[in-house]
């Protein structure tokens, strides 16, 4: 029996080789991803027409937030990378190579569990100490997008409070707090799949998005309920944001700092891995 460490004391990588492969969200498009161990610290990209061009993934690679996180890569763009690294940061996860046959990474069941269960198949390693997977900061950090918030504070672990408010009756406010570690992770964050209204859809799908959206992989909200319940948790949309945070800071590390995130966004999560990096 797999058992998750309860703090972030050990940096790991994987004990062997893991591929999946999907659908992308935007796209529609098949895809494949190839996930290795790798010798250097953080999470390298290569694609499997050059698999000589190895990227180093860092915050500066980011370009597109729309609806998801992309990176530019040599020319190219790679798309929704946020629930795969999401998925290696919750869970410990450096010194990893990824390889990709297409142009998003598949959204599998749109959460993260998929990639923790195949991690879980392989096993994982100790890895070198690590310089970056975690981000100190020795003062407070406030930023604003809008009606969005984020307040970072230093502290010896990293803890998420976030709340979303939507008009939509099935979401309302919703507020849930974590004290981060691999274990919560896989069990609080890690299963919750990435939500949508139907009233967007007509629009989204006119901006040539989520061709791949379908309510395989995507909890569908019709604003008084849901078109394909279940939920796996009551307040699974709260805990989908604070998974696509840990994945927006995956690039920098993740802060030792109490983090307070009100209507978390893609666009603010990038703005709090800027900060951190500088």
């Amino acid at each position: 029996m797999f058992s998750w460490p309860t703090n972030y004391d050990f940096c790991y990588t994987l004990a062997g080789v893991i591929s999946k492969e999907g659908v992308g969200l935007h796209s529609g498009e098949k895809t494949r991803v190839t996930i290795s161990p790798y010798e250097k610290e953080g999470y390298y990209v290569s694609f499997r027409d050059k698999p000589n061009e190895i990227f180093k993934l860092t915050q500066d690679l980011i370009g597109s937030t729309m609806l998801c996180t992309a990176i530019k890569l040599g020319g190219r763009n790679l798309y929704t990378i946020e629930h795969l690294l999401s998925s290696m940061a919750g869970c410990g996860l450096s010194f990893i190579h990824i390889e990709v046959d297409g142009k998003e990474i598949p959204l599998l069941d749109g959460s993260a569990i998929q990639w923790v269960r195949a991690f879980e198949e392989v096993g994982m390693k100790k890895a070198p100490k690590p310089d970056h997977f975690f981000r100190e900061i020795n003062k407070s950090i406030i930023l604003e997008k809008e009606d969005s918030i984020v307040v970072a504070t230093p502290s010896e672990k990293t803890t998420i409070i976030s709340t979303i408010s939507f008009p939509y009756k099935a979401i309302g406010t919703q507020t849930f707090v974590i004290d981060l570690n691999p274990q919560s992770f896989v069990e609080m964050i890690a299963p919750a799949r990435t939500f949508g209204f139907k009233d967007q859809f007509q629009e989204l799908s006119e901006l040539g998005l989520i061709k791949g959206g379908s309510l395989e992989n995507a909890l569908v909200c019709d604003g008084e309920g849901w078109v394909n319940p279940p939920l796996r948790f009551d307040n699974e949309p709260i805990r989908h944001k604070i998974l696509d945070l840990i994945g927006d800071l995956a690039l920098v590390g993740l802060p030792k700092a109490q983090m307070l995130v009100y209507k978390g966004s893609h666009s603010l999560n990038a703005l709090l891995a800027s900060s951190l990096k500088n």
